[in-house]
Parts: structure tokens; sequence; C-alpha cells
């Protein structure tokens, strides 16, 4: 019987779980991707499987998928998405041949992350009310996203027992599970020290071990941590688009220009590649000039 494509997502999706370790939220992100195809040939009324699916099936489903979705940032994730799939289906032996590997990503230009000044991260942090029960809470919330360079799922996971202040270092766990050490500061300590003591006078505290946690007593999600920068940011009268991951660009591009180690940043920053974090060399070209006339023998 062939392969129908609940089964193959099902299968696709334990694959990705226990072979490829991805996070929760890779894991959604590549099944939405295959599930756009299947949705592409429902709706041109196309009777098929996913192991009879041709190159030329692929090509009309990005023609009718990027008539509805222009951006080419979204097309090249989608398209991220089909690849994985068919690549796990050739691997597991459900296809002799990969009908995605001929498929040509579309173009995109290079797309440098909105960065915070540190005089605008300030502002926000001064827009908090202190005397408000979240207060002390926020603060620490973006001196750690700021002094850390965490993403927003490494921030809501946190736990105590991550932190070491004698050693001046917290233990984060980023994508696929894996722990890296993180320098953090003496100020984004002693704001979490600060916080604490609201924290530990909540009536209800459901995990004890977790960092932030909100009024009731429970992890805070993603989108709260979404909320509470975009408030500030409209507080501070700031007209960039800010998010969470704000804050880690900015992070990056600050140390970058203050002259730290790329191979240092990316340790921190938890990329598996170098590529990855070169992106903030291309943020300040004026920075990489004036350090090529300080430091190169011929300058």
């Amino acid at each position: 019987m062939s392969l129908t494509w609940k089964q193959s997502f099902k299968n696709f999706e334990t694959y990705l779980r226990l072979e490829k370790s991805l996070s929760e939220n890779s894991v959604e992100a590549y099944l939405s991707d295959v599930q756009k195809l299947e949705k592409y040939f429902i709706q041109a009324d196309i009777e098929t499987t996913p192991v009879v699916v041709t190159y030329a099936d692929l090509k009309a489903f990005l023609a009718w998928y990027g008539a509805e979705n222009k951006n080419s940032r979204t097309q090249s994730r989608v398209l991220s998405g089909i690849r994985a799939f068919y690549k796990y289906l050739l691997i597991d032996g459900e296809v002799e041949e990969n009908p995605a590997s001929l498929l040509e990503s579309p173009r995109i230009g290079l797309k440098l992350p909105e960065v915070l000044s540190v005089a605008e991260i300030d502002r926000m942090i001064e827009e908090i009310d202190l005397s408000k029960p979240e207060g002390h809470r926020n603060k620490a919330i973006l001196e750690t996203l700021y002094g850390c360079g965490l993403r927003v799922s490494e921030l809501v996971n946190l736990r105590l027992t991550d932190l070491h202040y004698n050693e001046g270092f917290v233990i984060v766990t980023g994508k696929g599970n894996k722990q890296r050490l993180v320098p953090v500061s003496d100020k984004a300590l002693r704001e979490i020290d600060f916080y604490k003591k609201d924290r530990n006078s909540l009536p209800v505290i459901h995990d004890q071990n977790v960092l932030f946690l909100n009024r009731r007593g429970s992890k805070l999600t993603r989108a709260m941590i979404f909320t509470i920068t975009k408030d500030l940011a409209a507080k501070a009268g700031i007209r960039k688009t800010i998010s969470p991951h704000t804050f880690r660009h900015s992070f990056a591009t600050h140390m970058i220009e203050a002259g730290a180690d790329l191979r240092a940043v990316q340790e921190m920053l938890g990329h598996e590649s170098i590529l990855t974090t070169e992106i903030y060399t291309h943020i300040d070209r004026s920075f990489l000039r004036d350090t090529l006339i300080m430091f190169h023998p011929r300058s």
C-alpha cells in the first residue's frame, strides 16, 4: 500500500524529533511546510501520494504558493521544509530519487536584522515601572536578553540552577537541547536578585526551579515576552520593529563593533556555523573600515 500523506507526516515528525533532535518549534515549522504541499493537491483536486510526487508537481506547487505569498523569505522557508521532507523519504527508502533536489531557491537579498542602540535599550528599561509587581521581573528579563544574547525560548526556560553567580556564567539550553555556558554580567545578576524577592513572595509557584514566572506562578510564554518588549518600545517612542530577538541582534552587533572575536560571539550565541554569526559584520561597514585602518600593516 502506497504511503499516505498522514502516515508520511507522522513518520517525518518522529524522524525530526528522535533522529534530528529538533526543538518543538522547528518540528512544527517543518510539518507546517509539508502540509502546505498536501493542501495544494487537495485544492487542485489532484489525487496523489508523497512518493509519486514529481519535480514538475513541486514546481507547480511553488508557483501556486508564490502567487499568494510574494515574500521570498517565506517561499524559501517553505522550500526548505519540502527539501527536508523528501531528503527524509529518500533516506527512509520510500523514494528512489529526490524530486526536490533540483528546485531553485528564490533570490533573497541580504536582510540585516533590526538593531537597538544602547541609548534605546536604556530608554526602554527606564520606562519600566518598578512600583508594579512585574517591574523588577521585566527589568531582569531585558537585562538578561541583552546581556546574554538569548533566544526567547532560551530565556523562558532558564532555571534557578542554571545561574552560577561565583563563576559569572549561566547554563543555556539552546536548539536541539544543546547546552552552552554564557557569561552573565553583574548588572543582570543584580536585577535577577531584585526580582527573586518578588518571585519568592508569589502565593503559588508551580515549578520552583523556573526563573521567570507570571503572577500565577507559571512559566512565562514566548508571547508574553513579545508583549513586554513591544509595549516598552512603544512607551520609549521607538518606531523600529521590536521583538525579543532584537535584543539578541543588538547584543551580537554591539559585541562585534566593540572588537569582540567572531568565534567568541558565535559560541555565546550558540550558532553552529560561523557563517550565521558573520551577518553581524555587515551591519557597520564603517567599523570594519576603521578596524582595517587601525590594525592592517599596509594601512
